[in-house]
């Protein structure tokens, strides 16, 4: 399976720094977004520490190695494996540079990364950064938030509508740096011709409907650099409130 892939990242309307990083890393068919938390600037070191690292160890690593840094899950495949290894080594390193600086203690970063081997898209996330699926005219979300407002929409005790609106959307449980460990989720999706990956950070999702982001990636078709453009665009009309990443990603 071939991929073309766009990014985008702007800081917004309403922010002053750009704590988000990203990665399109076409040989390697790598793709990160990482949405970095903590002052002065902490935030962007963060996000910049995870994307890096998570690119380093997938560049220096090979399929056919002996040994494995982290437990070996047999639900997935070895490229799956590869990936949440990866966000444990970037959570490993975020949690280094804090100790070497105390001025960034109390950093973090979501993240979200796919990777593409074969037929297959590999999916790890920490946080509230997304994937999303768009098939034909459907759009599914493939990462679940690590948020406490998810959680409770789990629990019954809110529902998607009252969630998007709540005080609390943007308490997240889970983020590198965060903890000494941190479990990735993972998936894994079986590709179509014409499938659509989104990795978005929630500068995105929180000002831009999934509806409205379904009707711009469709509109635009192969062209991911004018989808990418256009949702950037809509969530600074929207109010811009937080940095907006966006990474496109089409099967071939």
């Amino acid at each position: 399976m071939q991929v073309k892939a766009s990014g985008l990242t702007h800081v917004g309307r309403q922010r002053q720094h750009n704590e988000d990083s990203f990665l399109v890393e076409d040989n390697a068919r790598l793709f990160v977004v990482a949405d970095g938390m903590g002052g002065h600037a902490a935030g962007e070191i963060a996000s910049r520490i995870a994307v890096d690292s998570i690119q380093e160890f997938i560049l220096h690593t090979k399929e056919d190695e002996g040994t494995w840094p982290h437990a070996y899950d047999e639900r997935y495949k070895r490229s799956t494996n590869r990936l949440m290894a990866a966000v444990k080594l970037a959570n490993t390193r975020v949690l280094e540079a804090m100790r070497k600086d105390s001025r960034l203690r109390g950093m973090g970063t979501t993240v979200v990364a796919c990777m593409a081997d074969g037929v297959t898209m590999s999916v790890a996330h920490v946080g509230d950064s997304r994937v999303y699926l768009i098939r034909g005219d459907q759009l599914s979300r493939i990462t679940n938030d690590h948020s406490w407002v998810f959680e409770q929409v789990q629990a019954g005790m809110l529902t998607e509508a009252e969630a998007e609106k709540h005080p609390l959307r943007n308490v997240i449980t889970r983020a590198l740096g965060g903890a000494l460990s941190v479990v990735p989720d993972a998936s894994e999706v079986e590709c179509q011709p014409g499938d659509v990956f989104l990795l978005c950070s929630d500068g995105l999702t929180g000002m831009v409907s999934e509806e409205q982001i379904l009707k711009v990636v469709t509109e635009y078709e192969e062209d991911l650099d004018g989808a990418c453009q256009s949702l950037i665009a809509s969530a600074n009309e929207h109010g811009g409130l937080d940095n907006i990443t966006a990474i496109l990603v089409r099967a071939e």
